[in-house]
């Protein structure tokens, strides 16, 4: 039986709409409430916040979430837990914190007033709002930065100061120092390092590119919640950015990543790969470098007695993600040691290695272990590192969920975020056992599983001997292959496949809108880990380099051959050979583009978000020209110029070379905004295949960036491949 389903407009967009809608637990808090020690038992007040999208404005809702969980003293792993309250909506909030006794929230809040961002700092208690300071109206700094990579809200242990970051204060004329000048630390200084003047107001202020746009000199900020007073600390060495703050146990000190930013700035979100330290700062403005500088640090995290600094560290240039190691700083000996180093090959079903950022609590109560999460080939599960036996043990179940997420650890209660591909994000928590038994751990769901018709496979794939990489040999990848079991039994059915950018990022096995709604259409959808994705260890990532366009493109071709070869009889549908189609972003633009040149007669359309089409066209245009360099083999200094023959490599491995055998219907989604990828890069892809009479459509959002992400666009987005891939797959 073939499948022939065709959807109007209209129930495309209901259907996504209704799977798009499910929310996504971003945060949470634990308080111990110690009145229930009366009754034989501790009860936790569990505080979340969630982010859901609304696709009628076209809004990213924020609202927050309580629980009630009760523990019993006699069975001290069991949890009981109360209805959860009804959700409250967040408005205009940037960032929130609530201070180490659960006693006190931070809030930064934004609002408009005739056309003016307005920001405060609001204190609350349990019995309402406390303090409000008026950021803007204060005039020490610029806007608070609110993202991931610089930002931070963090109480003092005296819960009497918050720390944040935001950008420096400009000067009147609005201008600044150049990077490269003696004065690059002072935001008030002119291009020559004297005072600032009209002369200066066309100064160019760099950035930190994509995503960060806007973000140039950030300072770290201390707000008195008493005094209702802000000061900008001093002492931050002039070349470097501070982020990523927190404070000393005793309060008289920051810690803080910071980034060089000299000669100039590289783009720095979803890059782990750029040089940055650990520094120590007293109120005085007295600075000291804790770790050494010509590695990349991220994540500082500080133990609960206040003895030991755990952070992630890695490579400067090379892969712009990288498997990174744990580092520990003990601030009593003020030795360095390495709790977690970096997997080069692991073993299957063993711990691969450190790849994404720790959650802001990850200490357990004993100052012992630290808890993180990361991906294992196409899972990512939790893990958990004692630091004295340097022992790491998993304590996820992939038989439950594909993707378990820390979100915060606190009185040893680990609050966790979980899904499948089949089943959309919940909540789950469970008590850290004692040291030497996290292997058994007792999970707790909070709500009701929304489970999804899809059967998921887990393949492992291996290279033929004709793709194996000579200097990496051995090295196999991974895919998922998402299918739907509500169609009758040999149902004959069309194939997605999707292609991750980065290239050095992963698919996971955890709830994806897009394969959950293609799959509901009735496709089904092939997500492929090639080499050099994240999960498989760093000789899996390094094998890449120098080899995109090639081991890339054949490893995703495999992972295709594959799938279709493996139609046993027990599977339920057969997947149709003559009914391949492929996606992807990115870089996973850039391989689908290589895949429809190189394979013209197999793929019959193609959709791709921001693809990079040109690498040698795109090297000035982008924020991240080292990556330009180093993805094609190459190393990257600041003073590098293009030569003919680094040109010609670029050229050489990208898709623009293969345009004149394309022979399938390409959909381009451009960003207007993109700064990692021009979108001139898809325009290039466009001319060359409308000069051939080759069928192309274009849409282009004016005001979205590199990961189109505004809600509109996202429906817009996939709406237009549905239909896409109809047409051309002849679906009636």
């Amino acid at each position: 039986m073939e499948f022939l389903a065709r959807m109007e407009p209209d129930a495309i967009s209901t259907l996504y709409r209704e799977y798009s809608g499910y929310p996504t637990p971003i945060s949470a808090f634990v308080t111990a409430n110690d009145y229930m020690a009366l009754l034989n038992g501790t009860s936790f007040t569990l505080s979340t916040e969630w982010s859901q999208n609304e696709t009628v404005r076209g809004a990213r809702l924020h609202y927050a979430q309580q629980w009630t969980l009760i523990q019993n003293y006699s069975k001290e792993t069991d949890i009981d837990i109360l209805p959860p309250s009804p959700c409250s909506l967040l408005h205009g909030e940037l960032l929130s914190s609530y201070s180490p006794s659960g006693a006190l929230k931070a809030v930064v809040r934004e609002t408009s007033s005739q056309g003016a961002g307005h920001q405060f700092l609001e204190v609350w208690s349990n019995y309402g709002l406390k303090k409000i300071l008026h950021l803007t109206a204060l005039n020490k700094h610029g806007r608070v930065y609110e993202d991931a990579q610089f930002g931070c809200l963090a109480w003092s242990a005296c819960e009497s100061r918050v720390l944040y970051v935001a950008e420096g204060k400009r000067s009147i004329a609005d201008s600044s120092a150049s990077a490269s000048s003696p004065s690059a630390g002072d935001p008030t200084a002119g291009p020559s390092g004297g005072p600032s003047g009209k002369q200066d107001k066309s100064v160019y202020w760099e950035d930190w590119g994509e995503g960060l746009t806007s973000k140039s000199v950030p300072v770290l900020c201390v707000a008195d919640v008493a005094k209702g007073t802000v000061t900008v600390l001093q002492g931050v060495p002039s070349y470097v950015s501070p982020g990523q703050g927190l404070w000393a146990h005793d309060g008289e000190g920051v810690f803080f990543v910071g980034w060089w930013h000299e000669p100039f700035r590289l783009g720095l979100r979803f890059c782990s790969n750029r040089r940055s330290a650990l520094f120590c700062l007293d109120l005085e403005g007295n600075c000291e470098c804790l770790s050494g500088d010509t590695s990349s640090v991220s994540s500082p995290r500080l133990s609960p007695d206040g003895r030991y600094l755990v952070y992630l560290q890695g490579q400067v240039f090379g892969p712009h993600s990288q498997c990174l190691s744990m580092q520990q700083y003990d601030l009593e000996t003020r030795k360095i040691s390495v709790l977690v180093d970096v997997v080069n090959r692991p073993k299957k079903d063993e711990f691969a290695g450190l790849y994404e950022a720790l959650p802001p609590r990850c200490w357990a109560s004993d100052s012992q272990r630290v808890v993180f999460s990361s991906a294992r080939r196409n899972w990512r599960d939790l893990f958990v590192v004692d630091r004295i036996t340097r022992r790491v043990t998993r304590m996820s179940d992939p038989e439950k969920f594909g993707s378990w997420k820390l979100l915060t650890i606190q009185k040893d209660l680990m609050v966790v975020h979980c899904s499948h591909l089949n089943e959309a994000p919940r909540l789950a928590v469970a008590f850290l056992p004692s040291a030497g038994g996290e292997g058994e751990v007792s999970w707790d769901p909070l709500d009701e599983s929304c489970l999804h018709g899809a059967i998921v496979d887990n393949l492992d794939i291996s290279p033929t001997p004709q793709e194996e990489n000579p200097e990496y040999s051995g090295l196999d990848f991974g895919a998922l292959l998402v299918t739907s079991d509500h169609l009758p039994s040999g149902t004959k059915v069309p194939l997605v496949v999707f292609v991750h950018g980065g290239p050095h990022s992963q698919f996971f096995t955890e709830w994806n809108v897009t394969t959950a709604v293609l799959v509901k259409l009735g496709f089904a959808v092939l997500m492929v880990n090639y080499r050099g994705s994240t999960g498989f260890g760093q000789d899996s990532i390094l094998s890449l380099a120098g080899n995109i366009g090639s081991q890339d493109v054949k490893d995703v071709q495999r992972a295709v051959l594959t799938a279709l070869a493996d139609q046993t009889a027990e599977k339920l549908v057969t997947l149709d050979p003559d009914k391949v189609v492929v996606m992807g972003g990115s870089h996973g633009g850039f391989l689908a583009c290589h895949l429809i040149g190189q394979y013209p007669d197999f793929y019959k359309a193609c959709a791709v978000r921001n693809p990079v089409i040109n690498a040698a066209t795109l090297l000035g245009t982008s924020d991240i020209v080292d990556w330009r360099y180093s993805s094609v083999g190459m190393q990257y200094s600041y003073d590098q110029l293009p030569t003919p023959e680094a040109l010609t490599t670029m050229l050489q491995k990208s898709p623009i070379t293969h345009a004149p055998q394309i022979k399938a219907p390409v959909l381009l989604m451009l960003g207007g905004k993109d700064r990692r990828v021009s979108p001139h890069q898809g325009l290039e892809l466009y001319r060359s295949l409308k000069s051939r009479g080759s069928p192309v459509r274009l849409l282009w959002f004016a005001e979205d960036g590199h990961s189109l992400a505004r809600v509109d666009t996202q429906a817009d987005c996939f709406l237009n491949l549905v239909l896409w891939f109809q047409q051309h797959l002849h679906l009636h």
